[in-house]
């Protein structure tokens, strides 16, 4: 079943990248019958929510069904950027070059796979940007355009103002004022969706192996195309999906947010290699809250002080905005070590577990936050670099050394 997961992850993959071509033209009529007012709602919720999902998917699958569903050469030179060759091929491409590397990732070890994990997490942020300012207002903006003409369109397609949205009384485009409203909430759908969906990338990035990987990004992918098939049949039925999935990703946004937050600071620090610039400090280190840090939410951002009568404290906002709170440290300095792993290391605290997780910048400074916060444990190997040090002990390596000495 191990084996058999990246194959299935690479086939639904590709399936959702060539459907476009194979469905996009026949899928159109059946769309068009729909002729209720609310329908070019019902699309749009669907549309946006997809492009949420998976944004260079999304977008690319989107403007690939677009620029099919054109009627000539004329009306494909009028689409708009992303409905054009230079970018949804590319862009599937790059689409179909993630689910090779995900195959493949099952079967390398971890450390030949994590850079790539970290790009395609930095291009999950780049194009999420793109799409929430590009590609969202405009599926919008066509709403506006289709509620005001009184008309109902295939799903994707691109529209031409006419009807209502054409006239100006008093100089005013009615189209522009709908923007307002339907735009931000296109946008805060997208957002939180997206976190959600964003949230995997962060998840593949802390996993040790290549089949969790798989199987998360299987999942995502299974539901991008089970919410396009279903807004094919019919567009209330995927409506009606695409709320089930707002629901999910409005009641996780928190734990999403966070989750974002130390996603950004992992590429940033491993891209950067801060570590080599960087310095803990004698005091007041930022720090993410572990799993085991009692009455704070897992990967709080914040910073982890040393109070001048002793013992430790951690400052966070929630939301990075709100008032600040802090928490004690339910263990004393003298219990607690620094793991020390092969891309962040962690400060755990025996059998209490991990207290805290560390950005990539403190790789190679362990020992110098040890002595700056005064860590009875010291400096111990953690993660895929313990696994390592036990395989080498195992075949001598270690024990041979012990012998030696």
């Amino acid at each position: 079943m191990k084996r058999l997961t990246p194959l299935f992850l690479l086939s639904l993959t590709l399936t959702l990248v060539v459907a476009p071509f194979a469905f996009g033209a026949s899928a159109a009529p059946a769309a068009a019958a729909d002729r209720s007012p609310a329908a070019p709602i019902a699309t749009a919720l669907s549309t946006v929510t997809g492009i949420a999902i998976s944004p260079l998917l999304g977008t690319g699958a989107y403007g690939a069904y677009q620029w099919m569903a054109a009627k000539d050469e004329a009306a494909r030179a009028a689409l708009p950027w992303y409905a054009q060759w230079s970018f949804f091929g590319p862009a599937l491409l790059l689409v179909g070059a993630c689910a090779a590397k995900d195959a493949l990732g099952a079967m390398v070890p971890p450390g030949l796979k994590k850079p790539l994990d970290v790009l395609e997490t930095i291009e999950n942020k780049a194009t999420g940007l793109v799409a929430a300012g590009a590609v969202v207002p405009f599926t919008m903006d066509a709403l506006s355009k289709m509620v005001l003409s009184g008309k109902t369109a295939a799903a994707g397609a691109a529209l031409a103002p006419d009807g209502l949205a054409m006239i100006h009384v008093g100089a005013l485009d009615f189209s522009s004022v709908l923007n307002v409203l339907t735009v931000p909430f296109g946008l805060a759908v997208f957002v939180i969706v997206w976190m959600a969906s964003h949230a995997i990338n962060v998840l593949i990035l802390l996993s040790p192996w290549g089949a969790i990987d798989a199987a998360l990004k299987g999942m995502r992918t299974a539901l991008l195309g089970l919410l396009t098939l279903s807004a094919t049949i019919n567009p209330w039925l995927g409506a009606a999906l695409s709320l089930v999935v707002i629901i999910v990703a409005w009641l996780v946004a928190g734990w999403a947010f966070r989750l974002t937050v130390f996603g950004s600071v992992f590429c940033w620090d491993f891209f950067t290699r801060r570590s080599g610039r960087f310095s803990p400090k004698e005091n007041d280190n930022a720090v993410f809250a572990g799993g085991n840090f009692p009455g704070v939410p897992v990967r709080t951002y914040g910073r982890l002080v040393q109070r001048t009568e002793g013992g430790l404290e951690f400052f966070y906002r929630p939301w990075l905005w709100l008032p600040e709170r802090k928490a004690a440290v339910p263990v004393s300095a003298a219990q607690i070590a620094v793991g020390r792993g092969l891309f962040f290391s962690t400060v755990t605290a025996g059998e209490a577990g991990t207290l805290f997780l560390l950005p990539p910048r403190y790789r190679g400074h362990e020992d110098v936050l040890v002595r700056a916060y005064r860590l009875g444990g010291g400096v111990q190997e953690a993660g895929l670099r313990k696994a390592w040090s036990l395989l080498r002990e195992l075949f001598g390596g270690g024990a041979a050394k012990n012998q030696v000495v």
